[in-house]
């Protein structure tokens, strides 16, 4: 099991948190997200360690930006 961490710029509601949620878990290998709104940090839980490009990639899907790891 793999843990990421990263911090999301750009989210203000539930519905932001439901987007990068709903994104990041459509990545193959994702068995868990957690979003804290308030911070805008997102731990993501995967069976296998995950490509930076493809976590940035469903963020920006989602509408949003990564601003650090």
């Amino acid at each position: 099991m793999s843990t990421t961490e990263i911090k999301v710029l750009g989210m203000t509601c539930d519905h932001c948190v439901n987007s990068v949620t709903e994104e990041l878990t459509a990545i193959a290998s994702v068995t868990g997200v957690d979003v804290v709104l308030e911070s805008g940090k997102v731990t993501i839980q995967s069976d296998s360690e995950l490509s930076h490009e493809d976590v940035v990639a469903a963020i920006e899907e989602a509408g949003y930006e990564v601003i650090g790891a």
